[in-house]
């Protein structure tokens, strides 16, 4: 978990803490260590780019240009109902539901990237809980 203000240095402490974390994770080497980044754009209803999605678009550029990986936006409108929804019923009181909603939203936007590039679940995670992954 990155742990840091968005607001604080304009992003360059939330830069670096990804950056490193990017390092950690892919290699710090990015000609030499394969890897990309997902991140959720935030559009209006209407599919338009407000200004949230503009500052995440230039994040976007700014990480791609710290870390030398390819960075994706994807849509992730609708993630957060998405996540309260395959939450409701859980018994989950609302405090652990919250924690719990921006890992599910998150887990949404990147089934979403892969789908859209046709990348399918095997099985239903439900209908094969021994394999390890779902995704092809």
């Amino acid at each position: 978990m990155i742990d840091v203000q968005i607001g604080h240095g304009q992003g360059a402490a939330l830069l670096e803490a990804i950056a490193r974390t990017v390092d950690e994770q892919l290699g710090e080497d990015s000609r030499r260590e394969p890897g990309e980044l997902v991140m959720g754009m935030p559009l209006n209803m209407d599919g338009s780019e407000g200004p949230q999605a503009k500052a995440v678009r230039a994040f976007g550029d700014r990480l791609a240009q710290r870390t030398g990986r390819t960075i994706h936006l994807q849509d992730e409108r609708l993630t957060s109902v998405e996540a309260d929804w395959r939450m409701a019923g859980s018994g989950m009181t609302h405090k652990q539901k919250k924690a719990k909603r921006d890992a599910l939203a998150a887990a949404a936007t990147l089934r979403d990237f892969l789908e859209a590039r046709g990348v399918r679940p095997e099985e239903d995670a439900e209908e094969a809980p021994s394999k390890s992954t779902g995704w092809r």
